[in-house]
């Protein structure tokens, strides 16, 4: 006697439970709860990753990701709400079919016919938003404009609302963005990288470096009030490389290098800490009253002194301008008026440069650090700031709106000579000079973003540019914004560069 549903029925659930007891026994794999292999394959995937560098090696086979099934190896994650996936993405190997596929995708299940959305880039470079709608439905397409040619790319999928964008873009270029709209995945999915072969007789591999998965911030944060966590980051300013090396699940902003290059200096809820490299521990640097300081601090040429800027009670909370020794002490105070925000000091250690609100306008000023009367730099309409002293003080960089976006412009130290250095589609702000003297990294914002505004948890480029002014590239992507790279943020061998992104964290 023969029971076909019966049999039917006892094979799904050993399927299932043999399916469920692989997945539990799963490690996890750096920031992913853990991995496996997707649908059918000859051949099994593996994931593994390196601490040192936080960087990840995924190895897959499967035939494709297409029609109504997929089958690949896959690095996932669960997650709620919205969030941001990015990596910087490369193929090892020369490979064998054209259209193997690596990148991010989000699915409700770990079922071959699942619906999802995914940001696939194919071995001859095309990059495409593949989506399927319903369990078992077939395979949707929007291919980007660009193809993505060369050594590695940049790959985001992010769910914003129920909106899904991908942002993609050759390692150095700029994003290109394109949204889908109509696709609806429950609160709960896998997220995660991965890789498909296209041939389920061979296995592809891929390297991820740069992985990042950016919880934002609610779309009802109030500024200045709501905050979510920090990401202290150190880039290899050659290689595009960075690495999270302290995470607080408040905020701190603006990290800049000490002299020895052994520590950096940050602001935390008006406090500035000394943060040890070796130990990879804060400690807090005692600066006297001046406990409500905000993110704009300097160290001295010689590394022993540093500028502060604290809100001052007895001027009615405005920022006021002070120094006191790097390893902490009382602070004395140089600046007479406020709001002065402090942004620069001079090589031969006699100048500090600040931004100064006087009588409604933002502009530049320096003062002799012993103390004398402000001198005015800059008075064209519109907001001057972030100012910074070229190593050789031949030159002040800073960001004006004059021209109607924020560009980066530079003057005399007497503020003669007053020059545009970029002239682009974005608000760039922040200049800062490498030691050597001859190159510059800035943070843009999106043209979106008001010009006299540089506000908190957007997409953010930091760019490199000669410091004479020409042709741009990007070094990191960060979601972040205000206290990303307020402060001179170069390490002193000119190697690495410091900053801050966020991601509200559990």
């Amino acid at each position: 006697m023969r029971f076909p549903n019966f049999c039917r029925f006892f094979t799904l659930a050993l399927s299932l439970a043999l399916f469920s007891d692989v997945v539990s026994a799963q490690s996890p794999v750096g920031i992913f709860d853990a991995q496996t292999d997707i649908g059918r394959g000859r051949v099994s995937g593996s994931a593994s990753y390196d601490s040192q560098r936080q960087a990840y090696l995924v190895a897959g086979s499967g035939q494709n990701m297409w029609n109504d099934r997929d089958d690949f190896h896959f690095v996932w994650k669960r997650m709620t709400g919205n969030f941001i996936l990015s990596t910087r993405a490369r193929f090892i190997g020369a490979g064998i079919e054209e259209h193997r596929k690596i990148g991010w995708t989000i699915r409700p299940s770990l079922e071959t016919n699942s619906a999802h959305v995914t940001a696939a880039l194919h071995g001859n470079g095309l990059m495409s938003l593949q989506f399927r709608r319903t369990t078992g439905g077939m395979t949707e397409e929007a291919k980007s404009r660009d193809s993505l040619q060369g050594p590695d790319a940049v790959l985001q999928l992010e769910r914003r609302d129920g909106v899904y964008v991908m942002s993609v873009a050759r390692f150095g270029d700029t994003l290109v963005t394109q949204e889908l709209a109509g696709v609806s995945l429950p609160d709960t999915v896998y997220v995660g990288l991965f890789v498909c072969a296209h041939n389920d007789t061979v296995v592809e591999r891929a390297a991820f470096s740069n992985v990042r998965i950016t919880t934002p911030a609610k779309r009802d944060f109030v500024p200045y009030r709501d905050y979510i966590g920090s990401n202290l980051e150190i880039l290899d300013v050659v290689t595009g490389s960075a690495t999270i090396v302290h995470q607080y699940r408040g905020s701190f902003q603006a990290p800049n290098w000490t002299r020895d290059g052994k520590a950096l200096i940050y602001a935390q809820e008006g406090r500035l800490y000394r943060f040890d490299l070796a130990s990879r521990s804060a400690e807090l640097i005692n600066t006297g009253f001046a406990t409500r300081n905000n993110n704009d601090h300097v160290l001295s040429a010689d590394g022993r002194m540093m500028g502060i800027s604290h809100h001052a009670v007895e001027d009615s909370g405005a920022s006021i301008v002070y120094t006191v020794p790097a390893t902490g002490g009382t602070p004395t105070r140089v600046t007479a008026k406020g709001p002065s925000y402090l942004h620069g000091w001079s090589p031969d250690g006699r100048w500090l440069v600040y931004t100064g609100q006087r009588s409604g306008e933002f502009d530049i000023y320096k003062i002799l650090v012993a103390g004398a009367d402000e001198i005015r730099l800059t008075s064209a309409p519109g907001l001057d700031d972030g100012p910074e002293f070229t190593p050789d003080g031949a030159y002040i960089y800073f960001n004006s709106s004059r021209s109607g976006l924020m560009q980066i412009w530079r003057m005399r130290p007497d503020g003669s000579g007053q020059q545009q250095v970029t002239n682009d589609g974005f608000n760039n702000w922040f200049p800062h000079i490498s030691p050597d003297g001859k190159w510059m990294v800035y943070i843009s914002f999106p043209p979106a973003v008001a010009a006299d505004d540089h506000p908190f948890y957007k997409h953010v480029l930091l760019r490199l540019m000669p410091v004479g002014g020409g042709p741009a590239r990007v070094i990191a992507y960060v979601y972040g914004g205000q206290g990303t790279i307020n402060v001179p943020s170069w390490s002193p061998d000119g190697k690495r560069l410091a900053f801050v992104s966020n991601s509200t964290m559990p």
